[in-house]
């Protein structure tokens, strides 16, 4: 949000004492290229590459500010970019004209989230040092689901580029976190009609938290859970944690609940 787009604006701020510059979110993998050349090798570049995209530059939106109080540049927007809207004649208030696409409405400004584990190589190779993912205000499910996904796949590049090569698996992986349909956002090519969803604003859910493992006895088998969210006798349920490779993708942690407790 404070505009750096390019290698002068960057100078800016290394002027300044900067050691880090976070990069505009409406930069090409092109443009950051341009930006990795043009400035001390020392000098780190951000970028965003996961999380959901604001319909204004650089999320700089005042609507949430203006219409609700909450404001959008201290981390507290309320998201009217999701909302329905309708059509006011200036000479006639009062007097609403839908917007609408199906029975639900339409929604002209929201956009898709952004994804790019898919092209982790080409934001390396554009001089990006430091990926930044959503967090703020979302779960521990959420935090914990995506950045295993992208720690894997990142892993995975580092452990030999030559040879590395995307697996679907971790998509999936990163998919059981609630999300909107995703998009590459600015990164090459500038954004599209593909790049938005205009007849709905839910998320897509097929998972969900059910709680926190806070012990476990391997000699009975078992688990003190912190319940989160409802289970019942028949659900299928996978584990995940930080020591743990990506839940059933690499070796079965699929279980299912046999009996009430």
């Amino acid at each position: 949000q404070a505009n750096t787009t390019n290698y002068l604006a960057a100078e800016f701020w290394i002027n300044n004492g900067a050691t880090r510059i976070v990069a505009a979110r409406e930069m090409s993998l092109k443009e950051l290229k341009g930006l990795r050349d043009n400035i001390p090798e020392k000098i780190e570049i951000e970028a965003f590459v996961h999380g959901a995209m604001c319909m204004s530059y650089s999320g700089r939106c005042l609507l949430s500010n203006y219409m609700t109080g909450r404001d959008a540049n201290k981390g507290a927007c309320t998201h009217p970019c999701r909302w329905k809207y309708s059509l006011v004649e200036e000479e006639r208030p009062g007097e609403y004209y839908p917007v609408e696409e199906n029975e639900r409405g339409t929604y002209i400004l929201n956009s898709r989230d952004l994804c790019m584990i898919d092209s982790l190589p080409e934001l390396i190779d554009a001089g990006v040092s430091s990926l930044k993912i959503e967090g703020r205000n979302k779960s521990a499910y959420y935090v914990a689901t995506i950045i295993s996904a992208y720690r894997h796949a990142l892993d995975s590049y580092i452990a030999n580029p030559s040879a590395y090569k995307f697996d679907k698996k971790w998509m999936d992986e990163l998919c059981k976190a609630s999300h909107r349909e995703f998009s590459h956002g600015f990164y090459y090519h500038k954004p599209t009609a593909e790049d938005s969803t205009y007849d709905t604003s839910d998320y897509v859910r097929e998972y969900s938290f059910i709680g926190v493992v806070k012990e476990y006895d391997e000699k009975t088998g078992l688990a003190l859970v912190q319940q989160r969210n409802k289970f019942v006798v028949g659900d299928e349920i996978e584990t995940f944690g930080p020591a743990r490779e990506m839940r059933n993708l690499y070796g079965s942690s699929v279980y299912y609940i046999k009996e009430k407790i």
